[in-house]
């Protein structure tokens, strides 16, 4: 059964520091890219930062630029994001994305993980 499931969530002060994983398992198929996503109360989920595996190419949101780093551990199956300088409206549940070059390429989501940012 393919399964996500991330971890390093909690709550930190403005301007600390958080690293979330991503842990696959159960995947049969090469996963080309992993993305990180996060959804706030009342807003849309948004992209947070993305990389392709096979190029290492990254994308991050305008407004994480400077402050977060993806990276992916590909013989463990685990993708990282490592956040800085946090402020109270990173405040979101981050949710892990891998896709999989299964028939065609497959989203699998995992359930997401708290991140909370106060005082």
């Amino acid at each position: 059964q393919v399964q996500l499931v991330e971890s390093g969530g909690g709550m930190v002060q403005p301007g600390g520091s958080l690293r979330l994983s991503c842990t696959a398992s159960g995947f049969a198929f090469e996963i080309t890219s992993w993305a990180w996503y996060r959804q706030a109360p009342g807003k849309e989920r948004e992209l947070v930062a993305s990389i392709t595996t096979a190029s290492g190419r990254t994308n991050y949101a305008d407004s994480m630029k400077g402050r977060c780093t993806i990276s992916t551990d590909d013989a463990e199956e685990m993708s990282y994001l490592e956040m800085n300088n946090l402020k109270p409206e990173d405040t979101a549940v981050y949710i892990c994305k891998a896709r999989a070059r299964v028939v065609g390429l497959v989203d699998y989501w995992g359930q997401g993980t708290q991140v909370t940012v106060a005082s």
